[in-house]
């Protein structure tokens, strides 16, 4: 895994880059309860795919993690989400908070030269997330 977030940090650096453009504005939207909002699963979906180059092996996510993506992407709006607001939008923006914290916290452990004793708790969790804690 470090291989891979050395390799990748750029990108991912990059990446976090614009979409901290979108993040303040589109969380502004979830409270103003706008259909921008749902704008946030074409960063998750690049997030996640940043995330799935840097896994080990090809390894898949967590299952709470394929959970939240699938429940919280690939959505359109429609005026009828409005009566069901945090039951449609609330999924997406946990789901765009989750991505964009496991590619900081590669970003933050990337420049580490071998995997790091005692395991801080950003380092456990990008385990976590490629199934190897």
């Amino acid at each position: 895994m470090l291989e891979n977030l050395h390799r990748h940090a750029p990108e991912l650096r990059e990446l976090l880059e614009g979409v901290e453009r979108c993040y303040e504005d589109r969380i502004y939207r979830y409270y103003h309860q706008s259909f921008k909002v749902f704008d946030l699963q074409s960063a998750t979906r690049k997030l996640a795919d940043a995330l799935a180059g840097i896994a080990p092996e090809g390894r898949p996510f967590c299952a709470f993690f394929r959970e939240m993506l699938q429940q919280g992407t690939g959505h359109e709006f429609s005026p009828a989400d409005n009566q069901h607001w945090l039951e449609r939008a609330a999924p997406i923006v946990e789901a765009f908070l989750h991505a964009r914290y496991f590619v900081e916290m590669a970003i933050k452990h990337a420049g580490l030269a071998e995997p790091p004793q005692p395991m801080p708790c950003g380092w456990a969790a990008l385990l976590c997330l490629d199934g190897l804690r």
